[in-house]
């Protein structure tokens, strides 16, 4: 088995007790990617409000899924902002998150979501409780459903949700609530250097937004039966890549890639699996040096049946570190 490396990450860690509480997206290389060099294996600390944006159908409703019920597993209390009337039952169970334990609203307008924010009173004693939004472009302002003028319903729409986000952003701190909000992506003209790309809420998300992760489109993962003597192919999920695009966490502009297989969520065993695999520039895939097989699928069957999940987190988390620590700049210390 390969030698551990001490790295920076772990000696800060032992030296500060680190014994932060974090929230798991589901990806392995997504926890690192968000806070990795905070806390060893990285996460979403509580206190803070993340937005995932990006096109339609790249993995954005999963991760809130997924942090969800990470939070429901901790004993957490969810609150879930759905104005597109999408959550249900099936759905939620792919991420173990109970739809009996959970405060569902069905909001239309973006003062109705921080409503409910502020009244809402947590039944459980867990360090952190999580407010998912899926999602801010699908919530109206009173204006339009009053039916005025249309043409400053756009301005009136990212004042409600500065003013939303300025007087909740306190509250969130002092109960370490995390609040995830879904967001889609629109292009624009392009009119010289800058972004290219606007999202519905105007400034104020990306402003109070403590982690933004932006969703690039997806790729298509199929797979391929014989059924009756006929190759048959179809698709089963999507890889998707994702940027820290803002961060006050820990470190900007890192990436990640997520597998989401349909009706089962975040494929974290097929993601670390990849990542040694294409780190080590095997031919096959192999957990600690110890070859599995050729084929993706083969050896996710060995990894759960061998229940060898924790093993093969830990070779990446440690790979991972090893990688960061090559990157650690040292410097002389500047005089004050």
């Amino acid at each position: 088995m390969k030698k551990k490396v001490d790295t920076p990450i772990k000696k800060k860690a032992e030296l500060d007790g680190n014994t932060e509480i974090m929230i798991s997206t589901g990806s392995t290389l997504l926890n690192l990617a968000i806070s990795g060099s905070r806390v060893r294996g990285g996460g979403i600390p509580g206190g803070i409000m993340f937005e995932a944006f990006g096109p339609s159908s790249s993995g954005k409703t999963v991760l809130l899924s997924e942090v969800a019920g990470a939070i429901q597993r901790q004993g957490g209390d969810i609150q879930f902002n759905d104005p597109e009337a999408r959550l249900n039952k099936q759905f939620a169970q792919l991420f173990d998150l109970n739809t009996d334990d959970l405060t569902v609203h069905e909001p239309d307008t973006v003062t109705e979501v921080f409503t409910n924010i502020r009244n809402w009173e947590p039944k459980g004693k867990a360090k952190i409780h999580g407010i998912m939004t899926d999602s801010l472009a699908a919530l109206s302002t009173n204006m339009e459903m009053d039916n005025e003028d249309g043409d400053k319903m756009g301005m009136r729409r990212g004042k409600e949700f500065s003013e939303g986000f300025r007087k909740n952003a306190r509250l969130l701190k002092q109960h370490n609530y995390i609040m995830g909000c879904s967001n889609q992506i629109r292009d624009r003209a392009a009119t010289g250097p800058g972004e290219q790309f606007t999202v519905p809420g105007g400034k104020a998300i990306g402003f109070y937004a403590s982690l933004r992760l932006r969703f690039f489109p997806p790729e298509k993962i199929s797979k391929i039966k014989i059924v009756q003597g006929k190759e048959v192919k179809k698709v089963i999920g999507i890889k998707a890549r994702v940027a820290v695009y803002k961060s006050s966490v820990d470190h900007p502009y890192r990436e990640a890639t997520l597998y989401i297989i349909f009706d089962y969520g975040i494929d974290d065993i097929r993601a670390n699996l990849q990542f040694i695999k294409d780190f080590t520039k095997n031919t096959i895939y192999s957990v600690n040096e110890r070859q599995l097989d050729k084929s993706i699928e083969k050896s996710i069957s060995v990894i759960e049946s061998s229940g060898r999940e924790e093993e093969l987190k830990e070779q990446v988390i440690d790979l991972w570190e090893e990688i960061q620590s090559k990157f650690e700049i040292e410097r002389k210390p500047k005089k004050r």
